[in-house]
């Protein structure tokens, strides 16, 4: 019997034995078990976020509200910073405790002093001593003029609310989060962190700075449990964004739908403004658990304004 016609007959009889006894269906049936046992362990469930403590700053209102909401969604204690009346503030204290043993602290902090920074980062100390898990650094502001029309005081100011502060924050907060061998820290960038427009030469600056300062702490904090990732929205739908489509459609004699088209198609290729839920979905994501390989990331969602 010739060497082939003997490994034919062979594999044959293998094959029936393995048909007789169910063993590819057990094998295969293993197989999808340990897919879907790590599919389980690996997945974007954030049960992972329950009993942890964020800080997401300027989030009283648009983007880092949207952010805070399902974090408390989640399970997460919300620490919340920024400007507004005293009903206001008590009013998101209202609505992040209504998850089920979920505790949210205001704590009225001016990012554009260094000093109200460091006193931040001693508060959150004192009324949460378990730590910060999640550091958000969303705060933020626009600021439009041409390079030569822009004052000193203005840039600092600028500097210090969107790369002074995430820095110093960063600092504070990154020793607990080692220790305790998980963190997320997230900076709010821009898709103005990869291009930029004229009349924003401060703004361009900060939102460049914050991924090279996020790509800097990923490395140092790399192996650590910690993760540092940067997110990279383009025109977001918020009230700020609204008001300039508004101004637009009265400026030109057109309906708020024709001037929002017109002014986005300028930007995003889908014509569409992002959907803050959008932007906190990103978020939420970076904080669970299928993220911990995401570190050093800057993560654009803008309609395919970059991708030109």
């Amino acid at each position: 019997m010739s060497l082939r016609k003997l490994g034919s007959e062979y594999g044959s009889a293998i094959l029936e034995r393995v048909l007789q006894t169910n063993v590819l269906d057990k094998w295969m049936s293993q197989c999808i078990h340990g897919f879907r046992r790590h599919t389980r362990s690996k997945s974007t469930n954030i049960n992972c976020l329950r009993g942890k403590t964020a800080l997401v700053t300027g989030s009283t209102s648009g983007i880092g509200l949207s952010v805070a909401r399902p974090l408390a969604e989640n399970g997460c204690n919300i620490v919340y910073t920024g400007f507004s009346d005293k009903q206001h503030i008590d009013n998101i204290k209202s609505e992040l405790e209504k998850h089920e043993y979920v505790k949210a602290v205001y704590i009225d902090a001016d990012l554009s002093n260094s000093d109200d920074i460091a006193r931040l980062g001693d508060q959150i100390n004192n009324k949460v001593p378990e730590g910060i898990d999640i550091l958000v650094n969303n705060a933020g502001f626009q600021h439009v003029s041409l390079v030569e029309e822009c004052s000193a005081k203005k840039w600092d100011s600028m500097l210090t609310v969107m790369l002074t502060a995430p820095f110093l924050l960063t600092q504070h907060f990154i020793p607990a989060m080692r220790c305790k061998g998980w963190g997320r820290i997230i900076n709010m960038a821009s898709a103005h962190g990869h291009v930029a427009s004229p009349r924003k030469a401060g703004y361009v600056t900060c939102k460049h700075g914050i991924i090279g300062l996020t790509k800097v702490v990923a490395l140092e904090t790399a192996g650590s449990g910690v993760t540092c990732n940067a997110v990279c929205p383009g025109y977001v739908n918020t009230p700020l964004f609204q008001e300039q489509v508004t101004s637009l459609s009265t400026n030109r004699g057109i309906t708020y739908k024709e001037a929002e088209v017109e002014f986005l198609s300028r930007y995003h290729e889908t014509k569409q403004a992002v959907d803050v839920c959008d932007v906190a979905s990103l978020v939420l994501y970076l904080c669970s658990n299928a993220a911990s390989q995401i570190t050093g990331s800057s993560l654009v969602i803008d309609g395919g304004w970059t991708a030109k």
